[in-house]
């Protein structure tokens, strides 16, 4: 669990990491609430008056009512957290879905800046999408829109968690390429960057990354055909591959579009902190204050440090 206290200039002032509980018998809806207490007092101990937090998760989010409706890694199901921290606090509360956040943050300040269509896929142990049309990130009938990373790019594939078989982050995920690594007999204790790097000597790591990459490549083919964006942006662990990731994804994606212009597909800005400013973004709209063009664009992909 991350969070950050932002300045009124939109400059991140102080940030923390704090993992998020496995155990069973420890609640991770108090975690989070431990966590916001922290960064309210670390705040105040910066001079900085909070006008207003902004709580962002993954799962199905429903954002109006200010509720996660479940998110089984970290273990919510129907927790009013706006209700929570809001009665902590007597605070303002936004919140909503990180993956949306982090659409929202590169809309307003970063590589998607000035575009009314595009989409975000954050790569990491999973992947979601950020589906940005005409101005607005598109959250669902059930607020469970993006959930591209069940797309069935291999039908009859790979089993994945979700019950599915050939699902896109069984391939194309961070988690994804470690484990198809080592499920196919490489060497133990391989992360996907350290596969990456390893394409060049390591003939299992090029043929599990070139898998990847083309899966990653179809997936975006289908998608621009269904909605068109001006750019696609990529954003967690995977894309800091950078070159190795990019160049055959986009030419995956040029060749699967045999009629049209494929879209531009850049790096996010923000990196691993997108949703982050994206938490802020929302926490200024809760708190009725305006959040100008390029808030926040100060704010690079550095890691948080660790309470």
């Amino acid at each position: 669990m991350k969070g950050v206290v932002v300045g009124e200039e939109g400059r991140i002032r102080h940030s923390a990491v704090v993992p998020s509980p496995a155990e069973s018998d420890t609640n991770p809806v108090e975690e989070l609430r431990r966590l916001c207490r922290l960064l309210h007092g670390e705040a105040l101990a910066l001079g900085v008056a909070p006008a207003g937090i902004g709580v962002v998760a993954p799962g199905i989010v429903d954002e109006t009512a200010g509720v996660v409706r479940y998110a089984s890694n970290i273990r919510f199901r129907d927790v009013p957290l706006r209700t929570l921290i809001r009665d902590d606090l007597g605070l303002p509360v936004a919140v909503g879905h990180d993956a949306r956040a982090a659409g929202i943050a590169e809309a307003v300040s970063g590589a998607a800046r000035g575009l009314d269509n595009f989409l975000l896929l954050p790569l990491g142990t999973g992947i979601a999408a950020t589906v940005v049309l005409n101005g607005e990130p598109v959250a669902g009938a059930d607020w469970s829109a993006g959930e591209v990373g069940h797309m069935p790019v291999h039908p009859g594939g790979e089993p994945c968690a979700c019950g599915q078989r050939g699902c896109l982050e069984v391939y194309a995920s961070a988690g994804g390429v470690a484990r198809r690594y080592i499920r196919l007999g490489g060497t133990p204790g391989l992360d996907s960057r350290a596969i990456a790097e390893a394409t060049g000597t390591d003939p299992l790591a090029r043929s599990v990354w070139d898998t990847a990459t083309h899966a990653l490549g179809t997936a975006l083919a289908t998608l621009t055909l269904a909605l068109d964006p001006a750019r696609i942006v990529l954003g967690g662990g995977l894309a800091e591959a950078g070159a190795r990731l990019f160049d055959p994804v986009r030419d995956t994606l040029r060749s699967a579009l045999a009629w049209r212009t494929a879209p531009e597909v850049l790096p996010s800005a923000f990196g691993a902190r997108a949703a982050q400013v994206g938490a802020a973004i929302l926490a200024r709209r809760a708190a009725g204050l305006a959040v100008p063009e390029g808030w926040g664009a100060q704010n690079g992909p550095a890691p948080a440090p660790t309470y």
